[in-house]
């Protein structure tokens, strides 16, 4: 089925819904490499009129990739549930759009949809909608999940102390970890991407985090970033595995690309499901993905980078998990080329995944060589703040020396919670007054000799 509309004099066709939705899409530096992109704003103008008219049922009834051809539409057509889709059934994109925007759609009426919206309406109409429009919807929706605390709740925002070292050297994390939760850090997850895949070395800081966490009673969860076979291969042998780790795509090729499949993940997530080691609850999925995955994989079907992540998002939700996390500008500026790109890729990737009930997050980062500074992360961090973010990460001087990219701080987090009024998780926080790393008005303590004395003279 063919697109038209007009912007200005001129009038332009869109052969598909699949091309309709690549050119209705803000400026990607990734879909224009793909050669899929608007080719001026009066197209890109004219594709967000037309696609405002397109009914959601459209994307319902037109898989973007057909569904015997996918198994990532086949999870997401076999998770739709036309009962909970039966509100919105009549609504155009536009309508859409209206509809959650106006005040008598809380967050509790999302939420009782959410099973009805598909990833491709989410990302459908996120294209015609303004930075506020994002923020505002996103705002009214709170997702929490439990793992030994809980996360997500409203006026409270997490992070994952990222204490990264190039070599995997224990003590070299060790230090991080102790710098990290003297600034409050961590009640996300205390989570390391490994420099190595070595099974006995992932044994080896899973049991290092596993004994600090014990030692300190810190209602926390760790998280060592392997690959889901690496997990499953440690779980089998006993290693203390909290969550189950992956990056995901929003194609089935993606996903191959990665090594992964969804019998896979099926398969780590009853392993670790069976451990239960939950103690407030058993989300033990975490998530990371990020725009432009499925392009450099050259397993997009054609599809704009934007929607294949919303795809993703479908994904996830189908495990129920702790954390997914939009790592916004990792992959580089051949697909989100500068701070303005990357901005607006955080706040589509957190509304469509709210929309869609997951308890987003956003690595808020840029590569060294993207046309992007901290004053932009800076800038995203306050719109995600606003928007109600579940959590963010915190890495050693906002520089991970293992990844080799820019991210956000330690001290990051604490000039958000400031302007904002933000909690941690309750338990987190409890904990922290409890080492007297805050104050009775919640306020960390600056220089607590006694609390890092006692975390230093830890030695496992």
């Amino acid at each position: 089925m063919a697109f038209k509309a007009s912007a200005g004099t001129h009038s332009f066709t869109f052969p598909d819904l699949r091309t309709l939705l690549a050119c209705a899409s803000p400026e990607k530096s990734g879909d224009q490499m793909a050669g899929i992109a608007a080719k001026n704003e009066k197209e890109r103008i004219a594709a967000r009129i037309a696609l405002a008219d397109v009914p959601l049922r459209s994307f319902v009834d037109e898989p973007l990739v057909p569904y015997e051809e996918d198994a990532v539409t086949r999870l997401i057509m076999d998770d739709f549930d036309e009962t909970a889709f039966k509100l919105i059934s009549s609504f155009t994109v536009g309508d859409f759009r209206n509809w959650l925007l106006s005040y008598e759609t809380t967050g509790e009426v999302i939420a009782g949809i959410r099973s009805g919206i598909t990833p491709e309406m989410t990302a459908a109409v996120s294209k015609i909608m303004s930075n506020q429009d994002l923020i505002l919807v996103s705002s009214k929706c709170r997702v929490i999940s439990k793992f030994r605390n809980t996360l997500g709740l409203s006026g409270h925002f997490s992070t994952r102390l990222q204490p990264n070292h190039p070599t995997d050297d224990l003590k070299g994390i060790m230090a991080g970890i102790i710098d990290g939760l003297m600034y409050g850090c961590g009640d996300a997850v205390i989570g390391i991407n490994p420099a190595s895949d070595r099974p006995k070395t992932i044994h080896s800081i899973l049991v290092m985090l596993d004994e600090l966490r014990q030692k300190f009673s810190i209602p926390s969860q760790t998280c060592v970033l392997t690959h889901v076979s690496t997990t499953l291969e440690l779980i089998r042998n006993g290693s203390p595995v909290d969550l189950v780790f992956q990056s995901i795509g929003g194609t089935e090729a993606t996903n191959r690309s990665f090594g992964v499949s969804l019998e896979l993940l099926e398969e780590a997530h009853q392993a670790a499901s069976e451990l239960s080691r939950g103690e407030t609850g058993n989300n033990i999925m975490y998530f990371e993905t990020g725009q432009g995955s499925s392009h450099s994989a050259n397993a997009n079907h054609g599809i704009d980078q934007q929607t294949c992540e919303a795809r993703a998002y479908g994904l996830a939700r189908h495990f129920r998990p702790l954390l997914v996390n939009t790592v916004v500008g990792f992959i580089g500026p051949e697909y989100l080329f500068d701070g303005r790109q990357i901005i607006r890729a955080g706040l589509e990737d957190h509304f469509c995944g709210k929309l869609l009930g997951l308890p987003m997050g956003c690595d808020i980062c840029y590569t060294n060589h993207a046309m992007a500074d901290q004053d932009d992360m800076d800038n995203l961090l306050t719109l995600l703040g606003t928007a109600g973010c579940n959590f963010i990460m915190a890495v050693p001087g906002a520089d991970d020396i293992m990844l080799n990219y820019q991210s956000t701080s330690f001290h990051d987090q604490l000039y958000i919670r400031q302007v904002l009024g933000l909690k941690r998780a309750p338990e987190f926080d409890s904990w922290l007054q409890q080492m007297e790393l805050l104050s009775g008005d919640g306020l960390l303590r600056a220089g607590n000799h006694l609390t890092h004395h006692k975390l230093l003279a830890y030695d496992r």
